[in-house]
């Protein structure tokens, strides 16, 4: 019997799976809300511990203060150093990327602290611990008192960061910390659904977003940069990748149809860093002549910059390595993976999609 391709779209594209009152991804005008705000309003009001505060509230439907998640979250960093023997003791030979995959796995409830802060407070401890011992260095313990971003930085690069690298980084956590029914958030949700707790949720959704599909390791972008060089090279290199038909990294997105508005949050957050005599110009200029050559080619396709172009460069601005992106991602999405969580888990339904079948028919 013939074999016949459906017609139904697949990818679930349009499909709603939950609702929300978390975040709200508007592709065609260009709009992230997160909680109740525009992406680049949020920024300039609060802090992580802000936004993950908001997302809390609505995910639980009981209101958390911004100052009860500062103390939450300084209390399970501090308790996640204490488990760091245990959590990396089956990381030994792994990269960052699945090191940090095993030892989140390993996170459990500790007594008198939310799931939830458990997870969040847990993750810059062990991707700094990860980036330490990949220097043959032992971990830093973290700074209770510290905000989340100054903490994460600390880990990270074994010294006191300055109040612009602070500012930058919390920017970046406030943009990522979540992004509608992306791919790591509907993992998330499909986990919680099964009424399995935030931990088993939560490392399903990193798993998710470690796929190069997602957007979740934007290092692509500054072996672009390194390979363009120079301002003399942007346009001849850029003009032979497309008519090599590459892909130029941190161009175009799965939902937006013109400019992603965390591309412009963060490069408002790079520019107000512009340390380490990182040529940021440069970078501008590559993107400002990447969107002409991408309207000149492909006019009937809307291709903008995304947010994985800024992250990369501010990441990299603040001096944290390459291959730690991926978690210091998930560092900002864990707000909105273990809100996510939470909401879904108080709806009570389970989340069983149908499939369309083409294969043979018996006779």
């Amino acid at each position: 019997m013939n074999m016949q391709l459906s017609k139904t779209p697949i990818g679930l594209d349009g499909v709603p799976a939950a609702e929300t009152v978390l975040s709200h991804v508007d592709g065609e005008r260009g709009e992230l809300i997160i909680a109740g705000e525009h992406v680049g309003d949020l920024v300039r009001k609060t802090s992580f511990e802000g936004v993950t505060a908001r997302l809390w509230s609505g995910g639980t439907g009981q209101a958390v203060g911004e100052a009860e998640v500062r103390a939450a979250l300084g209390a399970a960093r501090q308790r996640a150093f204490v488990r760091l023997p245990e959590l990396l003791g089956i990381t030994r030979g792994l990269s960052i990327v699945d090191g940090f995959r095993a030892a989140i796995a390993g996170l459990r409830a500790e007594n008198g602290l939310p799931h939830e802060a458990v997870i969040v407070g847990a993750f810059p401890v062990i991707a700094g611990a990860l980036v330490q011992r990949a220097n043959g260095r032992d971990p830093v313990a973290p700074d209770p008192t510290a905000s989340h971003a100054a903490d994460t930085l600390s880990m990270m690069l074994r010294r006191k960061p300055d109040a612009r690298e602070v500012a930058a980084l919390d920017n970046y956590l406030v943009t990522a910390s979540d992004h509608g029914m992306n791919a790591s958030t509907f993992t998330t949700r499909v986990v919680a659904s099964t009424q399995a707790d935030l931990f088993a949720a939560v490392t399903a959704g990193y798993c998710a977003l470690t796929g190069p599909l997602h957007g979740g390791a934007p290092e692509p972008v500054l072996e672009m940069l390194d390979a363009i060089g120079t301002r003399e090279r942007i346009r001849p290199w850029v003009d032979n990748a497309l008519a090599r038909g590459e892909r130029l990294m941190g161009f175009g997105h799965r939902i937006y149809r013109v400019r992603d508005p965390r591309a412009d949050v963060l490069k408002g957050a790079v520019e107000r860093l512009a340390v380490n005599g990182k040529d940021l110009p440069f970078a501008g200029e590559v993107e400002a002549y990447i969107r002409e050559a991408l309207r000149r080619e492909k006019p009937d396709r809307p291709l903008d910059t995304n947010v994985e172009f800024f992250t990369a460069i501010l990441l990299d601005a603040l001096a944290i390595p390459r291959q730690a992106f991926t978690p210091i991602f998930a560092v900002a999405r864990a707000a909105g993976w273990t809100a996510h969580a939470r909401e879904q888990q108080r709806g009570g339904r389970l989340i069983r999609p149908s499939s369309v079948y083409i294969g043979p028919m018996p006779d």
